[in-house]
């Protein structure tokens, strides 16, 4: 806790004791350190949330947060993959200097670095960790952890709870609801603040739904997005070299022609009346061409929109608690995701690219009496500020080598006059020799609120977009001579940033001769 909090903690005690009952009207804010829920998904691109737009689906629970409190309209990845996103949350820091790049390198999270709830266990608050962790070891910094193993399934989830292996029966997602309130209610202690971070597998592949929504939009046909066929006739090598399509890459088990391998029988038979009349007529049919790509997509979509409502109904669960348990007052709830996702934009399924679909994070937050109701935020943020901000909500100090800044100020309306114009990405996970899961290449790159410059610097292919003008990204503008300045100050820009950031040489970095 830094030097001014203590003091205002310490002031605020010495007024509620002495002035007896003329109490000073307090800003419950300042009178008492927040509690903070940091609500976490895997996969959930915000263009699935109403609250953003979505012309697919409802997420009443999730607009509640941001109708209660603020919404961000430009939060973005550093690295669009699970756990690499896990790790810059954690530490502050971008993936090569947190150690954690890809989730096929091999490699496993250092737990013994700073991170940011050690450094709440120190100032105080109580950390609980319950989900999807998804970086190879067991969790630091916890005083309570209840992880899945690995990416862990949809269905009767083997867990480890505080280092031992349980297995635990039911559909993931209600199972990690119910711990994360079994916990708020008999877990925690009472006397201290708490930071609970609450991930969810769900919305990840291959999007199983628990029996409760197998029927929700199964006589509805979800609007396709206007780039389903896209031909990537606009961009370069990795547009067109990548490996996943809605049309070609998806599997057996993405589009349950098979089921989950680990149903109990009762599950199984839900799954099969779920599916099996549908799978059926669709042998008979025989579609091809178009029409096969399109059959998918709804498949795909539905799925994946029903694993949403079951989160969108679990947060409604732990919204409700804090209104009974009287903790909503002065508990912060953040919600958002590890990166973004296509929902059939391009075509595409997954993440991993830089394009808008998967570099956007959905972020929202409430904090009663701080956050203006019904808030919307523009400028430019990433989950490299997350620590920060959890930090700085603590009243705790903020490590000079952490690399993303505190979004307290703009939670309160409050734009630093500093803040970023720019933000910076790196994708790792592509190995010459072997390739990696969709074949996506390496690139880096900048954005603005206006343009986007990506290098795929492997291939040293080039692409800039102007967003203004071309928001879906369908043409890079990058050989037009009438750019050659927005490129010129766009390289000039990455240069600095791998600079800020502290890039090494051996990852790409742009060279002083391409500037």
């Amino acid at each position: 806790m830094n030097r001014d909090r203590s003091f205002k903690l310490l002031l605020t005690g010495f007024l509620i004791l002495s002035s007896g009952p003329f109490l000073l009207p307090l800003n419950a804010a300042d009178a008492k350190r927040p509690n903070v829920i940091f609500i976490f998904t895997d996969d959930h691109a915000a263009h699935a949330m109403s609250c953003y737009g979505s012309k697919i689906n409802q997420t009443p629970n999730l607009d509640r947060i941001a109708r209660e409190g603020m919404r961000f309209q430009n939060c973005f990845c550093t690295n669009s993959i699970c756990g690499p996103s896990r790790a810059v949350i954690l530490t502050g820091k971008h993936s090569h200097l947190n150690g954690y790049k890809t989730n096929e390198g091999g490699e496993s999270f250092n737990g013994a670095q700073q991170t940011f709830p050690k450094l709440l266990q120190t100032a105080g608050y109580q950390t609980a960790m319950i989900g999807k962790w998804h970086l190879g070891n067991n969790p630091t910094g916890f005083d309570y952890s209840d992880i899945l193993v690995g990416q862990g399934p949809y269905y009767n989830p083997p867990m480890i709870a505080n280092g031992q292996r349980v297995q635990r029966t039911g559909y993931t997602t209600e199972i990690l609801t119910d711990l994360a309130l079994d916990w708020l209610e008999k877990g925690r202690d009472k006397d201290k603040p708490f930071m609970l971070m609450w991930q969810h597998k769900a919305p990840h592949r291959e999007w199983q739904p628990g029996p409760k929504y197998f029927d929700l939009y199964k006589d509805v046909t979800i609007p396709e997005p206007d780039t389903l066929f896209d031909d990537y006739s606009g961009r370069g090598t990795a547009a067109h070299k990548q490996d996943m399509t809605i049309e070609k890459t998806m599997t057996r088990f993405d589009l349950k022609f098979d089921p989950p391998k680990n149903l109990n029988p009762e599950q199984l038979a839900a799954w099969h009346k779920a599916y099996d009349d549908e799978n059926a007529a669709f042998e008979k049919a025989k579609l091809t061409g178009k029409e096969l790509v399109r059959w998918k997509y709804q498949r795909y979509i539905k799925d994946y929109l029903r694993c949403v409502a079951a989160v969108d109904d679990g947060v409604g669960r732990v919204l409700k608690h804090l209104d009974d348990a009287g903790l909503a007052q002065n508990t912060i709830v953040i919600y958002s995701s590890d990166q973004g996702f296509y929902l059939g934009d391009h075509g595409w399924f997954d993440k991993r690219f830089m394009y808008e679909p998967s570099l956007r994070m959905p972020l929202v937050a409430r904090w009663p009496g701080v956050i203006k109701p019904g808030s919307l935020n523009t400028d430019l943020v990433q989950n490299l500020d997350f620590a920060e901000t959890f930090l700085d909500l603590a009243g705790a100090e903020i490590p000079q080598d952490m690399q993303g800044r505190s979004i307290v100020p703009l939670l309160k309306g409050q734009t630093p006059s500093d803040w970023r114009k720019s933000i910076y990405y790196h994708y790792y996970e592509f190995f010459s020799d072997r390739g990696a899961s969709h074949a996506v290449r390496r690139h880096y790159g900048v954005r603005t609120d206006r343009y986007k410059l990506i290098h795929f610097y492997n291939e040293d292919e080039w692409e800039l977009f102007d967003l203004q003008k071309d928001p879906n990204e369908m043409r890079s503008i990058y050989a037009d001579p009438a750019n050659t300045e927005v490129v010129k100050e766009l390289k000039a820009e990455v240069a600095r940033l791998q600079k800020l950031y502290q890039v090494p040489d051996d990852r790409g970095k742009l060279k002083a001769s391409e500037l």
